[in-house]
């Protein structure tokens, strides 16, 4: 929780203000989390501020909310180009994404659960400068402000897959893939890479996370034959949030249907009931 303060204080996410009249400023709340990595074990525990979103009215503290997500077929296609050139594959993951994001919005809320502040100022309220978690618009906000970086180091948006950047020069590519906070560079370009890495590591607090491991709820694994790509911790988890990770596996639906069993009183002759 202090890091997370930290980090909203260093992005000076909000100022402190008296609540104008007529304003009604939303809640907040801690969210305790455990980032897991792919094999399953634990990686970190992150607590993270999150405002109630859900209290936002319409026109008045947010317009837009859409923000474009990465298409699964640009993610193959830049799979198979990999597979095929053996280019290397990157991740970043940027720490506190949402933000990054500039409000356009006039947004108020109360100070986060254990605040300390000053007794002259324990009646304020925090008048939003950047996006925040749980925001209905800070997805939006994040994007526009990642787009603006990218385009300002010259990089082309794509018209097919606007999460899509690409770069060409000197007969070479670099290609940069976002989905929400995660990003994966490819290319036959290292130069470029790594100054795009020095870049985004200047405008935002980003980790490198080495070589694409998880991406899109698909575990990656690179050997010398190829890639091969796996959803079982996907697969996993969701059957351990649906309470069904006992179940016993059939071949299609149909056979599980085909042993439900119906009461004689129960069946009607009408047309199209069964």
């Amino acid at each position: 929780m202090n890091e997370e303060m930290k980090s909203l204080q260093k992005n000076e996410t909000w100022e402190l203000v008296e609540c104008p009249p007529r304003k009604k400023p939303i809640g907040c709340r801690w969210i305790y989390t455990v980032k897991y990595k792919a094999d399953g074990s634990i990686e970190r525990f992150k607590a993270r501020l999150v405002a109630k979103g859900y209290t936002q009215a319409y026109g008045i503290d947010y317009t837009e909310t859409f923000a474009p997500v990465a298409k699964i077929n640009t993610v193959r296609v830049l799979l198979s180009l990999v597979v095929n050139l053996d280019w290397p594959l990157q991740q970043f993951d940027v720490k506190n994404a949402f933000l990054h994001g500039e409000l356009s919005e006039e947004v108020y809320m109360d100070l986060p659960p254990g605040c300390i502040v000053s007794e002259k100022q324990c009646q304020k309220v925090c008048k939003l400068k950047k996006s925040l978690y749980g925001l209905k618009q800070s997805s939006r906000a994040w994007f526009g402000r990642f787009t603006k970086s990218m385009r300002a180091f010259d990089y082309r948006q794509s018209n097919s897959d606007h999460t899509l950047f690409l770069k060409k020069q000197h007969g070479k590519i670099t290609a940069l893939i976002v989905y929400v906070d995660d990003m994966v560079v490819t290319g036959n370009d290292p130069k470029e890479r790594k100054a795009l890495q020095n870049y985004l590591s200047k405008e935002f607090e980003m980790k490198d996370l080495g070589p694409l491991k998880y991406f899109l709820g698909i575990e990656v694994s690179r050997s010398s034959e190829g890639i091969f790509l796996s959803q079982r911790k996907y697969a996993l988890d969701l059957l351990q949030e649906t309470g069904m990770l006992g179940c016993q596996p059939v071949n299609t639906p149909i056979e599980e249907g085909l042993k439900l069993c119906v009461e004689p009183n129960q069946v009607s002759t009408d047309k199209g009931r069964y």
